[in-house]
């Protein structure tokens, strides 16, 4: 698979923490990550939010799943915030949009490479496969929905190992998949792995995503609590969140 690369070294970005926890300072996400595509060398991203930071501050798997990701994007606003509180003007970058650029790009070329959607509920996954292939017929996507049994389990690891696709997206939410994702990686080692939440919801229109006004002034939060009122209980973790980077400035651990 050939990329139109606009990086040129494979060096590592810089990295900042956010209460401790690791994420990786970039002007250009996807160049960086389509560079790592071409050379065929394995990535683990995780897409950094306040309740992942959080959760990684009481878990240390998940903080350690984190420490060893080969790229940790700024996914949530208030990551975005507490970086700029240290000066850093760094730009969100939500995983969905960064898994999609993929998939578009990986569409572009005559050789058909596969993709893999593991996650949510029955049917989710295929109908997300479905409605991508019906805009690019070329993609070759397999999938598999999230609840599995042990067997089940260990039969999706063995195809994953036998037909090494390229593109790994994982839809477990948080600490799920990232944790999933460090435990397996080594089956398919060239891969691009990405923990995507709740992607294959939007993808196959279960739920609708955050109108581009939400979106563009970090309030994708607000309209997914707006949509799931019973999101109230996680919703607490952001001021809990705010208060800990004033209070505890980013490099606390705990």
């Amino acid at each position: 698979m050939t990329f139109s690369s606009q990086t040129n070294s494979l060096c590592h970005p810089e990295t900042e923490t956010v209460l401790g926890i690791k994420v990786h300072l970039l002007s250009d996400y996807l160049a960086w990550l389509q560079t790592r595509y071409e050379e065929g060398k394995g990535t683990h991203v995780v897409t950094l939010n306040a309740e992942m930071v959080m959760l990684a501050r009481k878990h240390p798997e998940l903080a350690s799943a984190i420490a060893q990701a080969d790229l940790v994007i700024p996914d949530g606003a208030g990551v975005v915030l507490s970086l700029r509180l240290q000066g850093k003007k760094q730009q969100r970058y939500p995983g969905i949009e960064l898994a999609a650029a993929l998939i578009s790009k990986m569409a572009e070329n005559e050789a058909s490479e596969e993709i893999f959607f593991y996650g949510g509920e029955p049917e989710r996954a295929a109908i997300a496969a479905k409605n991508w292939q019906h805009q690019y017929p070329q993609l070759s996507i397999h999938t598999q929905h999230g609840y599995l049994s042990p067997k089940e389990q260990t039969e999706l690891c063995e195809t994953l190992q036998a037909k090494q696709p390229r593109l790994i997206l994982v839809g477990l939410g948080v600490p799920r998949q990232e944790l999933w994702i460090a435990e397996n990686r080594h089956l398919c080692p060239n891969s691009t792995w990405i923990g995507i939440g709740g992607a294959f919801d939007i993808w196959s229109g279960s739920k609708p995503r955050a109108p581009q006004w939400f979106c563009e002034h970090n309030l994708e939060w607000l309209y997914r609590f707006y949509q799931e009122p019973s999101r109230w209980q996680r919703m607490l973790v952001l001021p809990q969140f705010a208060w800990a980077v004033l209070t505890q400035g980013n490099n606390a651990s705990r």
